[in-house]
C-alpha cells in the first residue's frame, strides 16, 4: 500500500457520507466502569505525550487511516453495514481511556460490549472542488481522530456513479500499518457479502486489548537490573542521553519551537529492480537488513558520523492469533552499525545482520516502560520519541494485488515534528517510498539526496 497524505491520494468530487459513533454509544460509553485490563505502554505512552504537546500551546494530529474505492455508487445501508461488522470485529476499537483524576492521573481503560455499537450516519454534502474536499476531511480527521477524545475514529464516503471512495482515519493508538493496510480487502470482502445478503464466516479476530494486558504484565515484571534496561541505558548514554534522530542535518533551530514537517513520497524501484535488490540482500536476511544497511552507508556520506545509530520498529504479534488483529503491534530495538566495519554495501549487510541478530529480542520491551525504569526526564515534547527508518513487505496481505486499480493508501497525518520517518515498502510493482521530516530547506536537500542515493544503492545489485 502505498504510504502518503491525503493531499495526494487521487481525491476525486462526489458526494461525501460520514459515520461515527452513536449519540446512544457514547452515552453508554460515558456511563461505563473501568476496564481491568490496563493500556499498553505504547497506548499510554502516546496519550501523555499528546497531552504534554497540547500543554505546551501545540495541536499536532496524529492520525493513520486508509484510502480506497469501491465499483460504483454505493449501498450505503450496505457499507454501513460492512463498516459497523468490521468494527465490531475488533475489540480495540470500542475500547478507549479516560484519566483517573486521582494523585498520579493514570490512563483508565473502557471497553464497551459489541451491542452497545452502533453508527451514525450523516449526509455532508455534494463537494465538486476536490481541494476543498481534501481541506474539508483532513479538518474532519484532526478533530475526531484525536488522542485525546472519544471516540476517536472516523469512515467516510465520496459517492459518485462511477464508483465510490471511502476514507477511514483512526488515532494511532488503536491501529498500525499492517492494521491499516488490510481493511480495504476486509470491508470489499464485508461489503460484498451484504449486498448478496450473505454473512462473511470469519474466525474471531485476537483482541489488542487482552494483548494490552498481556503485554503490560510481563513488562512489569522487569526492574532497573534487567539486561535490556541496561542495554537500553548504554545505548542512550552512547547518544548523548537522547534518543536517536536522524543522523543528517536537518537545519533545525535549538531554540525554535516544533517545525512543520513535510512528505517526500514516490516510487522508489520498479518491481525487476526490487527483486534484484531481494535477491541480492537474501544471504544477509532480506531486503529489510539491506534498506538499513544502504542507509548506514548514505547518511555516513552525507553526514560523516562514525557510528549509524538508530531504534528499528519491528512488530510484536508473535503469535498467530495476534496477525488478523487491528491494535499498534509495534516496539523498537536499538542498533549500532559502526562504519569502520560498514566501508561497503556486502560489509554493512553482515554488519546490519549481526545487529539486528543480537538485538532484536529488545522490542519486545516496550520502550516507554524501559524508559520508566531508567528514571531519566523524558518529557516528550515531539510527537515522536525517535527517528525511524522502516521496511515492510506487503505482497503476502490479502487483496494487495488490487491496490493499485481500487486506488488504495496508507494514509499519514504530517503536521509537526522534529524527527524523520521513513517507510520503504515492497508492493508487487516496486518499492515505494515515503518519509515525513522537518521542515527546512536543509532536511528537504538532505532527504531528498538521500531517497537518491538510496536509488542509486539499490540499483547497484541489479546484475
Amino acid at each position: 500500500m502505498r504510504m502518503t497524505d491525503i493531499q495526494r491520494c487521487e481525491v476525486r468530487p462526489g458526494r461525501l457520507v460520514e459515520w461515527t459513533f452513536s449519540p446512544a454509544t457514547v452515552a453508554t460509553a460515558a456511563d461505563l466502569p473501568e476496564d481491568c485490563r490496563p493500556p499498553a505502554y505504547i497506548q499510554e505512552s502516546h496519550i501523555r505525550t499528546a497531552r504534554s504537546v497540547r500543554e505546551d500551546g501545540l495541536f499536532v494530529p496524529t492520525w493513520l487511516g486508509t484510502a480506497f474505492d469501491l465499483p460504483g455508487r454505493a449501498d450505503l445501508d450496505a457499507l454501513e453495514e460492512a463498516l459497523r461488522s468490521w468494527t465490531l470485529r475488533h475489540e480495540t476499537l470500542r475500547s478507549g481511556f479516560r484519566w483517573s483524576g486521582r494523585p498520579g492521573d493514570d490512563v483508565r481503560r473502557f471497553t464497551l460490549d459489541a451491542d452497545a455499537v452502533s453508527l451514525h450516519r450523516t449526509e455532508v454534502g455534494e463537494f465538486t472542488d476536490p481541494t476543498l474536499l481534501v481541506q474539508h476531511l483532513q479538518g474532519r480527521f484532526d478533530v475526531t481522530a484525536d488522542a485525546l477524545r472519544w471516540p476517536n475514529l472516523i469512515y467516510t464516503a465520496v459517492v459518485r456513479d462511477d464508483s465510490t471512495s471511502v476514507y477511514m482515519a483512526f488515532d494511532h493508538s488503536n491501529v498500525d500499518a499492517h492494521s491499516i493496510q488490510r481493511i480495504p480487502a476486509e470491508i470489499h470482502e464485508l461489503y460484498a457479502a451484504c449486498l448478496a445478503g450473505e454473512t462473511v464466516e470469519e474466525a474471531p479476530a485476537g483482541s489488542y486489548v487482552d494483548f494490552c494486558a498481556i503485554e503490560r504484565t510481563d513488562a512489569d515484571r522487569i526492574d532497573d537490573s534487567h539486561d535490556i534496561v541496561g542495554r537500553w541505558r548504554e545505548f542512550i548514554r552512547r547518544c548523548d542521553g537522547r534518543l536517536p534522530n536522524f543522523p543528517v542535518d536537518l537545519g533545525l533551530d535549538p531554540d525554535g519551537g516544533l517545525p512543520t514537517q513535510k512528505l517526500l513520497r514516490e516510487p522508489l524501484t520498479d518491481a525487476d529492480t526490487a527483486t534484484a535488490f531481494e535477491a541480492y540482500c537474501r544471504p544477509y536476511g532480506g531486503s529489510s537488513v539491506g534498506i538499513l544497511a544502504a542507509t548506514a552507508l548514505i547518511v555516513h556520506e552525507i553526514g560523516d558520523e562514525p557510528v549509524y545509530r538508530t531504534v528499528v520498529p519491528f512488530h510484536t504479534r508473535a503469535k498467530s492469533r495476534w496477525s488478523d488483529s487491528v491494535g499498534w503491534y509495534v516496539g523498537g530495538a536499538p542498533i549500532e552499525i559502526p562504519m569502520e566495519q560498514a566501508h561497503d554495501l556486502p560489509s554493512a549487510l553482515r554488519t546490519v545482520r549481526a545487529a539486528l541478530h543480537a538485538n532484536r529480542h529488545l522490542a519486545r520491551m516496550p520502550l516507554a516502560r524501559v524508559l520508566s525504569l531508567l528514571g531519566a526526564d523524558f518529557r516528550p515534547t515531539s510527537p515522536d520519541l525517535y527517528s525511524i527508518v522502516s521496511f515492510v513487505d506487503t505482497r503476502g496481505i490479502p487483496g494487495s494485488g488490487h491496490w493499485a486499480e481500487r486506488k488504495a493508501y496508507g494514509l499519514i497525518r504530517v503536521s509537526y515534528g522534529d524527527q524523520v520517518c521513513a517507510w520503504v515498502t515492497r508492493l508487487h510493482e516496486g518499492l515505494w517510498f515515503a518519509s515525513r521530516y522537518p521542515d527546512t530547506d536543509v532536511a528537504q536537500k538532505n532527504m531528498r539526496l538521500y531517497a537518491e542515493r538510496l536509488r542509486d544503492v539499490i540499483a547497484s545489485t541489479v546484475p
